[in-house]
């Protein structure tokens, strides 16, 4: 791009005018890049809005909410729902709340088109709603609204929180020092689970969490984020088991604030934690200080996150084998192929993102424990096996280096092929660039 520098031109910047000949330049690189992106291709458009809430578009719009919808937890598989677990306590401040389950950055949403959980399990038939929000809004303290929720648990059969926060409490400007569920959403979750029924949370939010107390306080756990228009029937369609959650985290739960920055994909220490270090309630009084041995990890929280970027549960299970790399040794230029199968090892049809991580174990700069590489999303039949295949140029194992320019540098690499970055059973091998 060319820059006017002559005398006349720094003369009027000086005086807050602008040429008109680099005004007429700076608008042709603007015109410029639009031409190249097929911009004017078909300039003139229709202005009518008949298209707004289409059925195909809101068919469209279910199946997002439905397919990023998060597993979190399912202890003794509450979830799919019972045929037996027909009288439902609906509780929470996002059980029906059209504004805010739109999300943030949605200036021209409309509300009165929103499809509420609660709107939606009303006509749910074979189900019985009883709907106590106890809280008006996500922020809501006041704990007058929690015994009427729980004298309501003793004539139900599951109970169904739906909390989070509110759209405009995420987005840019919009920064949180604490980010535990506002008011007493904890508490009320606390007070339901001490009612002995099964407790399902569905969490609606615009970003991750500290839900550590919260996913102990209930039995099953859908985090939806902000599911838009259609999130009502998504949620119902998962919780009775016409769709099985096939979400992935695409960020790194931590345990508190403390924890934050936190990312799979941090870099390498020389002394990692091995999990076998003493933690706070376990240091003796007085004990002695000392520099040696020190690791990388939390007295309090541990030697993790709380849920792994990549992870999600689903109603049935998933297991690889037969990891195959296409070769020990490989070149620029060269492509690794990587293969694999994933068996459906439940009862139920389900799909999975198979993801492939690798570590680059040497580099002028330090580099990630872990980087994801690629990944296929595959629906398999329950009881089935299917084979799984990775391409991966070995031109994405460049980086950024010292020399601001992207390098390609020799040296051992460790694969693996995993359900998360947490590469629990995941399958391993390695290769060397030349």
């Amino acid at each position: 791009m060319h820059y006017e520098n002559d005398n006349e031109n720094i003369i009027r910047r000086a005086l807050g005018k602008v040429s008109e000949s680099l005004i007429t330049e700076r608008c042709k690189n603007v015109v410029r890049v639009k031409y190249r992106l097929g911009l004017f291709a078909n300039p003139y458009i229709t202005t009518s809005q008949d298209v707004k809430y289409a059925p195909a578009h809101l068919a469209a719009a279910q199946k997002t909410a439905e397919e990023s919808a998060v597993l979190l937890k399912n202890a003794n598989n509450v979830l799919p729902l019972a045929a037996t677990a027909k009288r439902i306590l609906l509780t929470g401040p996002m059980a029906d709340a059209p504004h805010d389950q739109l999300g943030t950055w949605v200036f021209d949403g409309e509300k009165n088109h929103t499809i509420t959980p609660l709107k939606s399990l009303q006509e749910t038939d074979g189900l019985q709603i009883n709907y106590v929000p106890a809280l008006t809004y996500s922020r809501d303290s006041r704990i007058d609204g929690i015994a009427k929720a729980v004298a309501a648990a003793k004539n139900s059969d599951v109970i169904l929180f739906v909390g989070g926060e509110e759209s405009i409490l995420s987005g840019e400007a919009h920064s949180l020092a604490n980010l535990n569920l506002q008011g007493a959403q904890s508490q009320l979750l606390e007070a339901l689970k001490k009612t002995g029924k099964p407790v399902i949370a569905v969490i609606m939010a615009g970003r991750p969490l500290t839900i550590k107390r919260d996913l102990d306080n209930c039995d099953a756990m859908i985090y939806m984020f902000h599911p838009g228009t259609m999130g009502g029937p998504a949620l119902v369609n998962i919780l009775t088991g016409k769709v099985n959650p096939s979400g992935k985290l695409p960020v790194t739960f931590p345990i508190s604030v403390g924890q934050v920055p936190v990312y799979y994909g941090k870099s390498m220490t020389g002394r990692p934690a091995n999990g076998n270090e003493v933690l706070l309630d376990d240091i003796p009084a007085e004990a002695g200080q000392t520099s040696l041995g020190c690791r990388s990890y939390f007295l309090d929280d541990g030697f993790g996150p709380l849920l792994n970027f990549g992870y999600g549960l689903s109603y049935t299970t998933f297991k690889y084998s037969d990891l195959k790399i296409s070769g020990n040794t490989f070149s620029k230029g060269d492509v690794i192929k990587v293969s694999c199968k994933a068996a459906n090892t439940g009862s139920r049809d389900g799909a999975t993102v198979v993801q492939l991580y690798v570590r680059d174990l040497v580099g002028s700069i330090v580099r990630p424990v872990l980087e994801l590489k690629d990944f296929r999303r595959v629906e398999i039949p329950a009881g089935q096996t299917v084979d799984i295949e990775f391409s991966v140029p070995v031109s994405r194992l460049e980086f950024f280096g010292m020399d601001k320019k992207f390098v390609l540098e020799p040296g051992k690499f460790k694969l693996w092929v995993a359900q998360d970055s947490g590469l629990k059973d995941a399958l391993e091998g390695e290769f060397e660039v030349r």
